[in-house]
């Protein structure tokens, strides 16, 4: 048991550090174009931008369960990439199907996996909801600015 927590533990801290590279370079992507003023947020630019970002957070997670299959692979619980990575998915997804299982030394890991996905699509989940927070906040900025009229001189920086 120990060995297969220790391996859990490990894959957990480096699908963390997965989410936590792809979360970063998605904030400093967003900030930029915020800062830059590029576009103006309208609902076809909103809905593009929350699209990337459900792809680029959705790419992340489907790397996450990648690792977890090769982890499965290496200790020979599976021949084929195809089907550790099935049995992956369902596990981070805590779908929990059954027609697929570890065997019984290394089950603990399927547990593991699912905490593990349901920390990461949590974490997705709340980027999504930052992310559209923020552009609410763009947005609103963006009327107000348009409803008080051109800056006065002494606003102008």
């Amino acid at each position: 048991m120990g060995n297969n927590l220790l391996t859990g533990c490990l894959t957990i801290a480096a699908c963390v550090a997965v989410q936590c590279v792809v979360v970063s370079l998605l904030l400093r992507s967003l900030v930029t174009l915020q800062r830059t003023r590029s576009f103006r947020l309208t609902i076809p630019v909103a809905s593009l931008i929350l699209t990337a970002v459900l792809l680029i957070m959705l790419a992340g997670n489907l790397l996450q369960i990648a690792l977890w299959a090769g982890v499965f692979v290496l200790y020979g619980e599976f021949h084929d990439f195809g089907t550790a990575f099935y049995l992956s998915t369902v596990n981070f997804t805590t779908l929990g199907y059954g027609d697929i299982v570890l065997s019984k030394e290394r089950r603990l890991l399927s547990g593991l996996e699912a905490l593990n996905g349901v920390l990461m699509l949590g974490l997705t989940s709340s980027i999504m909801f930052a992310v559209l927070h923020a552009m609410a906040g763009y947005a609103r900025a963006e009327r107000e600015g348009r409803d008080r009229g051109p800056a006065a001189p002494e606003e102008v920086s």
